[in-house]
């Protein structure tokens, strides 16, 4: 080993040994409790006992209306993400006043951190004093919702809520995906005589897709384990525990419920789930293919 290879080493091992400390070490151990009888009444003599708890997520009725709503809740949200993204992204890839403002203001729900907009927004769904009921009232002279009484409503209500917070990232992607589009590209295909549909559909999707494809992933990941805004707006999955998606419940049954080994296996779940859409997604939309 050489000297400089030394020194390379000797930098890379301590971000190693922090990797390994907050993210291999909890998976392990995530996987070993998954295999276990943890609760709260066996906190301190747990044992191994094989995959009993992964057949007690499968065989419990909860788990398939839950995934049924968390897969709801993921695809709402990324193809509102998506289409409300691009959409402002070929907007602001025009010539506009005040588009560095415009650009600024747009991805503020993006900046600000997740909990306080979901709590803000928790208060703007409030019946007698929010402000969504009150414009409702005022601009469009309709009764008020009662959005955190019923559980269609505090669905509806969190999906409000994270579409807002979740289109500016896709709007960012999307608009320094449009900057590296070759503007000859437009230009002939002007002279072609193509129309301003053709253009979007054979040119600005298609080299889009690299772009796209990576933050549509990363959007289906984030959204499915979205806990803070589920909980904090539905204040917990409520009412009546209806509004949890996976990752809520599984904070549910470790936290409220002390079935630890319960909620390691049904993370587990979780993880294999969005593998398996990871891989095969990115394979089936040849995202990691350049586009000529």
């Amino acid at each position: 080993m050489t000297r400089e290879q030394r020194i390379a080493y000797s930098f890379a091992f301590p971000a190693l040994g922090i990797l390994a400390l907050v993210v291999v070490f909890p998976f392990v151990y995530n996987v070993v409790v998954s295999l276990s009888n943890m609760s709260m009444k066996h906190f301190w003599t747990w044992r191994i006992t094989g995959f009993g708890q992964y057949v007690s997520v499968f065989s419990e009725g909860i788990f398939y209306s839950t995934l049924l709503k968390t897969v709801l809740w993921t695809v709402i949200n990324v193809v509102f993400h998506v289409v409300i993204g691009v959409s402002l992204a070929l907007l602001l890839n025009r010539p506009l006043p005040g588009r560095a403002v415009i650009r600024t203001l747009l991805v503020l729900p993006w900046a600000v951190p997740q909990y306080i907009t979901a709590l803000t927004w928790r208060g703007m769904f409030h019946y007698e004093y929010g402000a969504v009921n009150l414009v409702l009232d005022k601009a469009f002279g309709l009764p008020g919702v009662a959005w955190l009484s019923q559980p269609v409503s505090t669905f509806a209500a969190c999906l409000i809520t994270n579409i807002w917070l979740g289109f500016p990232f896709m709007m960012i992607v999307a608009l320094g995906g449009l900057q590296s589009i070759p503007a000859e590209l437009y230009e002939a295909a002007v002279v072609d005589g193509a129309s301003r549909w053709q253009r979007l559909w054979r040119i600005t999707i298609p080299l889009l897709r690299p772009v796209l494809v990576p933050a549509v992933t990363l959007g289906v990941i984030w959204t499915f384990n979205n806990f803070n805004v589920i909980w904090l707006v539905s204040n917990g999955g409520r009412p009546a525990d209806q509004v949890h998606i996976l990752v809520s419940y599984v904070y549910r049954a470790a936290f409220n419920l002390y079935r630890f080994g319960y909620a390691a296996a049904l993370s587990m779940v979780i993880f294999g789930i969005l593998l398996l859409f990871s891989i095969r997604f990115i394979k089936g939309t040849k995202g990691t293919e350049a586009v000529y």
